[in-house]
């Protein structure tokens, strides 16, 4: 039953990641906790974290996390999606995070950020499907199992002949 909790697994991630990048790109969902997003705010925060160029930066970790989001969900390039998302993951661990320890601000201390704890999760996560691929209930499964099937019909083909 790999297929179903792999599904799971891609539908959980793609929720998460496409929700921060709608709102790294276009603002969605701001509020208290989370902050104002778009590109201009999330520029903002690169630059006081010394990235640069941050807007170009913005706008690529909006488009990763967006369209990574979007080829979890439907299993396409999975594993691909899986690896540039670690990627930024493991930015914001380097820049951000990493100086705050292990445990997320879970009392919202002020003057205190986020640990690396939501992104160790996250990074093991995708780290599963690196190695496990998209499962069965994804485009890239289903091409692999017709790959196979393929294969497996021109070997039959081959001993006949």
């Amino acid at each position: 039953m790999a297929g179903p909790g792999l599904a799971v697994l891609r539908l959980a991630l793609a929720v998460a990641f496409a929700a921060h990048g709608a709102h790294i790109l276009f603002g969605y969902w701001d509020g208290p906790g989370i902050g104002a997003g778009g590109l201009q705010n999330t520029a903002a925060l690169y630059s006081s974290l010394g990235l640069h160029p941050e807007f170009l930066l913005a706008v690529l970790a909006g488009v990763i996390q967006l369209l990574g989001g979007l080829l979890l969900a439907v299993g396409v390039l999975t594993r691909w999606a899986a690896v540039a998302l670690i990627g930024y993951l493991a930015i914001g661990i380097w820049k951000e995070h990493y100086r705050w320890g292990f445990f997320l601000n879970w009392l919202g201390t002020p003057g205190r950020g986020q640990g690396i704890e939501y992104s160790f999760v996250l990074i093991g996560a995708l780290v599963c499907l690196i190695i496990a691929g998209g499962g069965d209930w994804s485009f890239d499964g289903r091409r692999a199992n017709s790959a196979a099937r393929q294969a497996a019909g021109r070997a039959r083909l081959r001993g006949k002949l």
